[in-house]
């Protein structure tokens, strides 16, 4: 059995939950789309606020959620250990992209 570490990233907003939910709905296709070159996303269902995928990078494995909450956006990813390595880099990347989503326009 692999090793999971969890990668929790919480990013504040002041849309409330539909707008915030439109814009992360839109911007996660096309973060998909953008780092197709890096990551791969397998699994991906919307239940209400709640995101539920899965996605692989450097051969692993991953599974996670983003919930979206009437002021934050909260994404939690199970990494493999390899993966966890990287999860300094990829959390200030998570949480540049969901705030440029996030932000008033």
């Amino acid at each position: 059995m692999l090793m999971t570490e969890p990668l929790v990233v919480s990013i504040p907003h002041r849309l409330g939950r539909e707008e915030a939910l439109r814009r992360i709905k839109s911007g996660f296709t096309g973060a998909h789309q953008h780092f197709a070159h890096l990551v791969t996303i397998s699994e991906e269902s919307w239940q209400d606020n709640r995101l539920t995928f899965r996605a692989s990078a450097l051969g692993q494995s991953a599974s996670g959620l983003i919930d979206v909450q009437e002021n934050c956006v909260v994404l939690n990813v199970q990494l493999t250990w390899l993966l966890a390595r990287f999860a300094n880099a990829a959390t200030k990347l998570i949480q540049r992209q969901g705030t440029l989503m996030l932000e008033k326009k």
